[in-house]
Parts: C-alpha cells; structure tokens; sequence
C-alpha cells in the first residue's frame, strides 16, 4: 500500500517505548517543535521502573543522591507531557515498514501510525524473568516467592530471604534491611555483579550474606513458611524459617522480532552509530536496546537520556536539513 495514500495523521517522530530514555526522548522532541507521538505497551508509562522496582531507590540518576523509580517516572512524565505528545498505551508495535516516499508505518496491536521518524526506544524488549526450576518455587510463586518487589510494604516485618548476586538482590537487600524482620541473602558465588559500593554497604548492613549457598526448595502451606539452602562447596543443608523468598536471577529479554523489521540486531540489541541512526534512514535507537560497537556500551538511565537528545537532535535536522543539531541550551527556550 502506497504511503502517500494514507488518510492516517503523518508524525514528525514517533517513540517506541516510553521509559526514561523514551519520555525524555519526547520531552527534548517537543523542544525542537516537533510533532510527536509515544506508543507504549504497557498501560502506564516508566517501563522496567513502573513494572519490575517502583519502590527501589535508584542512586545513578544525575541531581539525585537518591530517588525512587516510582517518583522519577512521575517527574519524567511530568516533564514529557509539557508538550502534549499524543499517548498511545496498551499498544504493541509489531512491525515497521519505511515506504519510498520516506514515510513509516508503525502496525500495531490496535492499527497503524505514520511517521516521519521513529525512535526505538524498547528498554531489553519484549522480558521475562529467569525462573528457578526447584520444589516449591512455582507452587508458592505470588504467595511468598515472588522475582520483583511492586510493593515494598508487602515485606514490612517478614522474614525475607533474597537469591542472586546483581544489582537487584544487593539493592533490595539495602532496601528492606530497615523494613523487614530481617533479611538473609544467598549467593551461589563469592563475586558479585553489584556495583562496589552496594557491596562494601551489603557487607557492613545487618543483613546475613552466605556466600556458596543454593536455593534447594521452598516450603509451606498456604504461603512461604521456610526454605531449604545447600552450600555448594561441602553439600551441607539448612533449613530456615523465612516469609518470603525474592529470586533475582536475571531475564530472558526477546528482541528477535527487529530482525523481520529490516534491522541490523546483534545479540539483543539493535546496532547504532554515533548519531544514533539504525540501518533504516530516519529510524533510531536508544537506551538499553542500543549499542553502538564503535563505542562502550552502559546500561545506565543516564547514558539513554544523552541518547535520546542526540537521536531527536539528529531527527530533527533529517526532517529538516536547515535545523541545527545542536540547538542551543534548553535555559535558552521558554518552556
């Protein structure tokens, strides 16, 4: 079908996701007078935030010693929806196709969009957690075993035990120590994936670290009452009474669908340059789903808002070769 024939309203950019690098993307797109669309799959905005650690603090986000996910998506948003970027949620893009005259059309679980440029901006894509395969874990899976916190008060005076060695399991570790009964964490390794500073705070908190010690089985009756741990070095076994059992071990994210769409993807992320453009003229990408090979790839919050001004820079003056790139500092502009 021809694009030019569309009766459908043609976007100057449309963002695919709407997580803090998607709504700052939308934020710095309405800077630029950009008309511009969000199409979100999920029924709110904030992405792994909103879904996975509303209430987990994050400590790397600029101008914040410290701040919950919860409240910076509402600030995110808040400063988005300055310029009424029409909101498309609960809608799935599944395919992308850039027609001869430089238009794109976005099909999704609802219709189709038009745009003139498109922003990739999907977090690891399509998620889910990594499960743990022992006796009781499935069984008590939402009455005690649970692989991301929504609400932290569901924890106050438990007795928790957390499986995992990354930045999940050592942050809510940190998190609950003040708010649980108490807190036990399990790590099937010496080494953690955390950053340091967790670490060296885990090490001096109340919290009880066993280092070499598995999850074996979970046990209870109509919810968590205890869990059986194996050291996997000397095969001893404990069994200890907790509440609840928080698995952090990871997802399993999908990205394979983006191949059908024509673009270049490496492993689980869409292949970039430095401005930011995929294979596909005037289709971005940003955030977690972006790397550039020529360049060190961070998945930091931080590190997808620089990405989301570089590519609504970049989009700006491919739709309008006349537009600087770089436009001046936002102090500039009357918001």
């Amino acid at each position: 079908m021809p694009s030019e024939k569309t009766s459908h309203e043609v976007y100057d950019i449309t963002i695919i996701g709407a997580g803090p690098a998607g709504l700052f993307a939308a934020f710095y797109a309405g800077l630029r007078g950009m008309k511009t669309k969000i199409i979100e799959a999920l029924p709110e905005p904030g992405g792994q935030l909103t879904v996975l650690y509303p209430e987990k603090f994050i400590y790397d986000v600029p101008g914040f010693p410290k701040v919950l996910a919860k409240d910076l998506v509402k600030s995110l948003t808040e400063q988005a929806y300055q310029f009424h970027p029409t909101l498309c949620f609960e809608e799935q893009v599944l395919a992308l196709q850039r027609h001869d005259d430089g238009l794109i059309q976005l099909l999704t679980t609802r219709g189709e969009h038009w745009t003139r440029t498109a922003i990739i901006a999907a977090g690891i894509g399509a998620f889910q957690p990594n499960k743990l395969d022992r006796p009781g874990v499935a069984e008590f899976e939402g009455r005690g075993v649970y692989y991301f916190v929504r609400h932290k008060a569901l924890f106050r005076g438990k007795r928790v035990l957390i499986v995992g060695g990354g930045d999940s399991a050592v942050d809510w570790a940190l998190n609950l120590k003040d708010w649980a009964q108490e807190v036990t964490l399990i790590h099937r390794r010496d080494q953690f994936r955390a950053l340091e500073s967790s670490v060296i705070e885990l090490m001096s908190s109340p919290v009880r670290v066993k280092l070499f010690w598995e999850l074996e089985a979970v046990h209870g009756d109509q919810t968590v009452k205890a869990a059986t741990i194996v050291h996997n070095k000397t095969g001893e076994r404990e069994t200890i009474p907790v509440d609840a059992v928080l698995l952090f071990l990871g997802f399993k994210a999908e990205v394979g669908y983006l191949k059908a769409w024509g673009l270049e993807v490496d492993n689980r992320h869409i292949l970039v340059n430095g401005r930011m453009e995929t294979n596909l003229p005037g289709v971005y990408a940003i955030g977690d789903i972006a790397e550039n090979p020529q360049s060190v790839y961070l998945n930091l919050i931080a590190t997808g808002f620089a990405q989301a001004a570089i590519a609504v820079n970049c989009a700006k003056a491919y739709l309008d070769p006349q537009a600087k790139v770089f436009p001046g500092h936002s102090s500039e502009k009357r918001l």
